[in-house]
């Protein structure tokens, strides 16, 4: 049976558009992202839209709120958590924003990078295929299937529509 854990994940844009707020995952030992980059973002609860859960997410762990949103892609991560679960990820990219970012959350540091240099940071080694696709300039949605195995992804597919 396929029950994926809805989530959200976002990259808020820098008013200029050349940076990217992400979080180095540096705060828990236990942390299964510990030391790595990431966007912001988190699961779904059960009494709210995947619109709502974003926005909750990012105000939670930025501490700012989202005016202007695109959802750039969907993606099907089976086998990608710490036990074999399945995710289902809605990939945003947050346009416009107000308030100022927090400095960190209690998962770790928060940092404005370059759209061009964050392939160069450690991640997850499947982000690194759909990243560009957040940031390019093709209007349509990408849905994707990236299985994974052990921590390491299998294969990517995907489409845009």
């Amino acid at each position: 049976m396929y029950t994926p854990i809805v989530a959200t994940l976002g990259y808020i844009l820098s008013p200029d558009g050349r940076q990217t707020l992400l979080v180095h995952r540096n705060k828990r030992s236990d942390d299964q992202h510990l030391g790595k980059y990431n966007g912001l973002g988190g699961k779904m609860i059960p009494e709210e839209d995947i619109y709502t859960c974003l926005v909750r997410e990012i105000y939670e762990e930025a501490g700012i709120t989202c005016e202007e949103v695109v959802l750039r892609g969907i993606i099907n991560w089976t086998g990608f958590g710490p036990f074999g679960e399945n995710w289902l990820g809605f990939i945003y990219r947050v346009d416009r924003f107000s308030g100022t970012p927090k400095l960190s959350n209690e998962e770790g540091d928060l940092q404005w990078v370059d759209v061009t240099d964050i392939l160069n940071l450690p991640m997850w080694e499947g982000d690194k295929y759909f990243l560009p696709l957040v940031f390019d300039d093709d209007p349509r949605v990408f849905n994707g299937y990236m299985p994974y195995d052990n921590g390491q992804p299998l294969d990517w597919n995907y489409t845009r529509i």
